[in-house]
């Protein structure tokens, strides 16, 4: 399953980080424990933060994910499942819009 992870970090302690130079190092190890398709670091709402692109096997792997930027930099994560063009085509979302227009007229 494929995941939008939009992580938003607060000034503190990412400002800390920054000055004792050691933010990258951190970065760093967070992504080689989450091994993202891509990242994007960005402004999230005033704050520093990044969107990453991750692939999971089940719903048990979001600690794995999300536990890194708690836990070094107090960072909110938020989960979004993402599909691609090919996977929405799998989805044949005519069945549904016949299930629920039959539905809606009996």
């Amino acid at each position: 399953m494929r995941l939008l992870v939009n992580v938003t970090c607060p000034i503190e302690p990412f400002n800390s980080l920054v000055r004792n130079g050691t933010a990258g190092e951190v970065i760093e190890r967070c992504m080689d424990e989450i091994k993202p398709d891509q990242v994007y670091f960005s402004e999230h709402n005033g704050n520093r933060g990044c969107t990453m692109v991750v692939n999971v096997k089940d719903e048990s792997e979001i600690p794995r994910i999300a536990e890194p930027w708690f836990l070094n930099f107090n960072a909110s994560c938020e989960f979004r499942i993402a599909m691609t063009k090919e996977d929405l085509m799998k989805a044949n979302l005519s069945q549904y819009a016949e299930k629920t227009t039959e539905a809606h007229l009996n």
